[in-house]
Formats: structure tokens, sequence, C-alpha cells
């Protein structure tokens, strides 16, 4: 995969962590961490799942294999979960605007959580950050419809193609 194509799956990922986040912010404090019997119990824990697990892919390419996840705990309120995530955002753009094509297509070594070694291309490791989170934003879109709430601006790929055609 190009390091262009990389870049666009980078761009839609923040525009629809930004319709997900946009949605959850008005949200109540009970609202936010109610247990709602999901996969992760709540939209807190959910959003915070997906930011983990992007913090811990990213790790892995900087050369550190996290031991553990992120607490969900760690984040009180939406804007304490958006900030910490602006961050991980500038410097995973960084990383990909240094990266060439053949740092693109490299190969890397690392531990997952449990301490089991694996090895993945970035693309691959790219891929799977744009898609996992993809999957749980879905989650987050349901609990806060069965919350009555109003669930975020389409978040799909083709939505992303459109608007940033016009």
């Amino acid at each position: 995969m190009k390091r262009d194509d990389l870049k666009t799956l980078v761009d839609y990922h923040y525009w629809a962590r930004d319709r997900m986040l946009d949605a959850i912010a008005p949200l109540t404090a009970d609202q936010f961490t109610r247990d709602l019997g999901n996969s992760f119990k709540s939209i807190r824990d959910t959003a915070v799942h997906i930011y983990s697990a992007e913090w811990v892919w990213h790790q892995r390419w900087t050369g550190t294999s996290p031991t553990e996840a992120i607490p969900f705990d760690r984040f009180a309120d939406v804007p304490a979960l958006r900030g910490a995530w602006l961050t991980l955002e500038t410097e995973l753009r960084a990383h990909l605007e240094g990266c060439t094509e053949a740092d693109a297509a490299r190969e890397i070594e690392y531990r997952n959580i449990a301490g089991v070694p694996g090895r993945s291309h970035f693309w691959q490791m790219l891929q799977q950050v744009v898609n996992h989170a993809s999957y749980h934003r879905g989650q987050v879109t349901t609990m806060v419809r069965q919350l009555g709430a109003p669930g975020p601006k389409s978040q799909d790929l083709i939505t992303f193609y459109r608007e940033r055609a016009r």
C-alpha cells in the first residue's frame, strides 16, 4: 500500500473519530460511563479502548511493546480523552510523514499485550488501527442511540470521500 493511501486512511480515521467525539461530548457523566452491556460496558470504555489500541500500535511502531492497555478510568470526560487523542494524532501523523514507501512496507516485530511475539508490515498495522476503530465506533453509535441521544453524523468512508471531493 502506498504511503499517500495510508495518509488518506489516517485522514478518514480522524475525521470519523471527531464525529464520534462530537456525538458523545454532550452526554452526561452518567451516560458516558453507564454500563450498557456492550463489548466494553460503556461509551467511555469503548472510546478509550479505541484510543488505547491506537496508542499500543503506535508504541509498537516506535519500538516499544506495551504490556497493558490504558485504563478506562484515566479519562473522566470527553475533553480529557479528546486532548490525549489529539496529541497521539500529532505523533502518529508525524511518524507517517517520516515514512518512506520502503518504511510503509517494512515488517515490524513486536509483542502483544500478553507477550506473544508478532510481526506485521507497517501498512497492515495502520490498516488495523483504522478498521478496528471503525468497528468500535459503530458500537458507540448504537450505545448513544440506546441512551436516546442523537447519533453521530455519518462515519462512512464514502461520505468522507464525497465531502473531501467538494
